[in-house]
């Protein structure tokens, strides 16, 4: 797909690697959960898709940008595809999914209460929701892309509103995604000397997306050029579910009603 911006993860640009499995990831550790009626919220380019479909029994994909959900819909004519903004999920009715998925998705939520009320209200009784998106202890720096970022408590206490049953897990990484992190980390904090304007902090998100574009795709190539053999060999097996910890990568929401 052609929307290669650094918030829409590639698996077409070899700098994206490590990350385009970190997100394929929570698709793997997800598949014994789905089963039949399926919704996904925020399918993006649809890299779990392939997964999806082998557990559902029907798959029904929103997400806002157009120009994927009609390249999908013809990739894959099985699945119903509406391009639509959420929350309220418009014309899906109460008690409509057996599992409901949500990958990286919420921190672009604005009204996250009324998504949570949402999901909560489509999934059928006994229904599972799965959700991930960045821990914030693991952020490295502000993404003007994203409304907010979660600790697991603060998550918790948001599913609290609609759900009873919670689950929090992490998706962490092995030795090769942890030294990718911190070779990350080091990077990112050169950039941040520069910034003797704070830019970082004071620009707001329209303005602020223009140069951390700019500078997470140089970023991401200078890793690559640094280390390539790194960040090409980086798969979805080094990356695993685990236990609810500040230091996983990821949080991942497991939701019954």
């Amino acid at each position: 797909m052609s929307l290669f911006t650094t918030e829409i993860t590639s698996d077409k640009l070899s700098s994206d690697n490590p990350l385009h499995h970190r997100l394929l990831s929570a698709y793997k550790y997800a598949e014994k959960y789905i089963s039949g009626d399926v919704l996904e919220l925020g399918c993006g380019e649809g890299r779990g898709i392939d997964t999806i479909l082998k557990r559902s029994k029907s798959y029904i994909a929103i997400d806002k940008i157009s120009v994927m959900t009609e390249k999908l819909s013809k990739k894959y004519p099985n699945g119903k595809f509406i391009s639509s903004s959420f929350p309220p999920i418009s014309d899906i009715e109460d008690n409509s999914f057996d599992t409901i998925l949500s990958f990286q998705v919420i921190e672009h939520v604005k009204n996250d209460k009324l998504f949570m009320k949402e999901i909560y209200r489509t999934l059928k009784p006994g229904g599972i929701a799965l959700l991930s998106t960045p821990n914030i202890n693991m952020t490295l720096t502000r993404n003007p892309w994203h409304i907010r970022e979660y600790t697991s408590n603060q998550l918790k206490k948001l599913a609290s509103i609609s759900f009873k049953k919670i689950m929090m897990k992490g998706i962490s990484g092995n030795e090769k995604v942890m030294e990718y992190y911190y070779d990350n980390k080091r990077s990112v904090s050169k950039f941040k000397r520069v910034d003797v304007l704070n830019l970082e902090k004071h620009l707001p998100n329209f303005l602020y997306k223009i140069p951390y574009e700019i500078l997470n795709r140089v970023n991401r190539k200078k890793l690559e050029s640094n280390n390539s053999s790194l960040v090409s060999s980086i798969s979805t097996d080094d990356y695993f579910l685990c236990k609810d910890s500040p230091e996983n990568l990821d949080l991942f929401l497991i939701l019954e009603k």
